[in-house]
């Protein structure tokens, strides 16, 4: 079963080759692997070059965002499962797309994702922050529940009746994929209770005005899916989110693939 993997980036020369490696280091050999990027002027064409034998596609065209470039990417892929790993970040190991094909089919899954782990930006070895989701669970994301979604696997075809990324908004368009594709259409969707990503911290919804505008534009997504948003969700999050930085790690966590 083919496996399609998008990596979308714009002047990310720092930490593109170890997200390259990351994915061409995989144990599961039937991957179709796309490099979306926005026109870099850094450096990063030339290391994607280094390894354009074994890419695919490369895709390198200005873009109006990180979600038309995302789009770009899900839409040319021919993959029966689909996934994104941003030019930042690294697979825990290199059996996760194994696993996670795997895990999908053998439950006939709609989708599935996992773990994941916020680590520094130039040391992948130290954990910040551990995520764990734990199972989905009918009108979770009313109350502030979200899944990791660069740890989401989902298969093409749900993207091709429910939808890909909205390109209206700037922040919150995984959030809002998440949303209407798990809450508003029940999509079959199973969890791996083990680490899939390592996330390089520093990303744009971290920043303050980041993150009111993801805040923002996660009201405008409960209400263009006709969900009802419960005032717990703002309350129940940043809960959720601090407790982010206690949690138990698992031994795949001191990998490093740089």
């Amino acid at each position: 079963m083919l496996v399609s993997i998008i990596t979308v980036c714009f002047n990310i020369a720092e930490t593109i080759e170890a997200t390259i490696k990351s994915v061409l280091s995989q144990d599961y050999k039937d991957i179709e692997y796309i490099i979306v990027d926005g026109g870099s002027t850094d450096g990063t064409l030339e290391i994607i070059s280094r390894y354009r034998h074994k890419i695919t596609k490369v895709i390198s065209e200005s873009d109006n965002g990180i979600y038309d470039a995302m789009n770009k990417g899900f839409r040319s892929s021919n993959g029966c499962i689909v996934a994104a790993l941003n030019g930042d970040d690294v697979y825990a190991d290199n059996s996760i797309v194994r696993q996670m094909a795997k895990f999908i089919e053998s439950n006939d899954l709609d989708a599935a994702y996992g773990d994941l782990i916020y680590v520094d930006r130039h040391d992948t070895g130290h954990v910040k922050r551990f995520w764990k989701p734990g199972p989905y669970k009918k009108g979770a994301f009313y109350h502030g529940w979200v899944i990791p979604h660069p740890t989401f696997f989902c298969r093409k075809e749900i993207f091709e009746k429910h939808g890909y990324f909205n390109e209206e908004m700037q922040i919150a368009a995984d959030f809002e994929l998440m949303l209407r594709l798990i809450e508003k259409h029940q999509i079959s969707v199973g969890y791996l209770p083990e680490v899939i990503v390592k996330m390089r911290t520093g990303g744009k919804a971290n920043v303050l005005r980041g993150m009111i505008q993801g805040n923002k534009e996660i009201i405008k997504s409960f209400r263009i899916n006709g969900l009802r948003l419960s005032p717990r969700f703002f309350v129940c999050k940043p809960i959720i989110k601090i407790s982010q930085f206690f949690g138990k790690q698992s031994k795949t966590d001191n990998d490093n693939n740089d």
